[in-house]
């Protein structure tokens, strides 16, 4: 209770700073919206179930659930609950750091942002995304739309997409639409954030985010968060001994 508590009341804050009474004609800091919408999209420390779903040109379906936890800025862990075939493989991330470990399969092995475990548009680094704030910087703030627009640029190389343009509502600091582009303004991918949800203890979000990619043509993906909620884990949860273990601490 009192994490959820204390996330709510930063939630709360950072809404004031970001979105409160002001002078007339200021402008609104860029970096503090940024920071704003990583905390209505998830609290700092939680545990997830989502499902992800990918739709071939041919209708052809492949659904995963997913069970995820997050602590800071940069740690989140998964592990495969379905299907069948996936069952106890886990992933790692830690900062610009990822892992894949395969249930007897030895030791896990590194994986990259761009790669994708579960095949589709969604890549590695959307399935186990950190907050933006902490990987990129706010280029540019655009207030004169319906919605904010956040102009983002990657603060290192290694992030998966050099620039991104952000779409966050007004009334929610919930993104709406992110487009994620090279550094010569190439279409990637785009998200689209749908179905606000309430999950509890203050976690109001969209349930889902569907992606589709000019490179991918007539393949689509889908994110459906299930349930989320506050929690503090060990730190030994994000190593790479703990990934078998990833199970055991499933509520």
């Amino acid at each position: 209770m009192r994490v959820r508590v204390g996330w709510m009341l930063a939630v709360l804050m950072g809404a004031i700073a970001a979105l409160g009474e002001r002078p007339v004609g200021a402008a609104i800091d860029g970096a503090v919206l940024l920071r704003q919408v990583d905390r209505r999209l998830s609290p700092p420390s939680y545990d997830a179930y989502k499902r992800l779903i990918n739709v071939e040109p041919n209708g052809r379906t492949r659904e995963y659930l997913l069970y995820q936890i997050a602590e800071g800025r940069e740690k989140v862990a998964a592990l495969f609950l379905s299907p069948a075939s996936e069952k106890g493989r886990s992933t790692l991330r830690v900062g610009d750091n990822m892992w894949m470990y395969v249930p007897n399969a030895g030791k896990p092995i590194r994986i990259t942002s761009l790669q994708s475990v579960i095949g589709g548009v969604f890549n590695n680094a959307d399935i186990l995304s950190l907050d933006y704030s902490a990987e990129y910087d706010v280029a540019k703030l655009d207030e004169s739309g319906e919605d904010y627009l956040l102009e983002l640029k990657a603060k290192t190389t290694s992030v998966a997409y050099d620039r991104l343009k952000m779409w966050v509502t007004r009334k929610d600091t919930l993104p709406v639409r992110i487009e994620c582009l090279t550094p010569t303004s190439m279409l990637i991918k785009t998200l689209h954030f749908k179905d606000i949800k309430d999950f509890g203890g203050g976690v109001i979000r969209p349930a889902t985010v569907e992606t589709d990619s000019p490179l991918y043509k007539g393949y689509k993906s889908s994110m459906v968060f299930v349930q989320m909620k506050a929690r503090t884990f060990p730190a030994e949860v994000f190593t790479l001994t703990y990934m078998p273990n990833l199970e055991s601490i499933r509520r």
